[in-house]
């Protein structure tokens, strides 16, 4: 049985690039080689290339596993953290309450 490759759309998938990118910058900046920075995370040195070229295939996990061997662990945080689309659609959803109509005035 193969394994389920994530089918991305191209915009989508120049992100990921991207992301693996700024991994590899990141990377090369302190200095360390491919093997290095997948023996600091436990994961083999192809898993580490394929991350840099942004491949879907890879987990999300072993993407953190070299966040966090970069000392970047804490960036993951950054993902949908002000998520403006979420909230907009929120906000026009959100549900005003309905004043209660008074009941005429006693006549006396």
């Amino acid at each position: 049985m193969g394994k389920n490759k994530a089918l991305l759309l191209p915009k989508t998938a120049k992100l990921l690039q991207t992301v693996g990118g700024q991994i590899k910058l990141a990377r090369l900046r302190r200095g360390w080689t491919a093997q290095e920075i997948a023996e600091k995370a436990a994961v083999g040195r192809s898993t580490v290339v394929q991350i840099e070229k942004g491949s879907p295939s890879v987990s999300m996990g072993m993407y953190l596993a070299v966040l966090n061997a970069l000392g970047l662990q804490e960036d993951i945080l950054l993902i949908a953290r002000d998520d403006v689309m979420g909230r907009t659609f929120q906000d026009l959803n959100l549900k005003t309450p309905r004043r209660v109509r008074k009941k005429a005035a006693l006549k006396s």
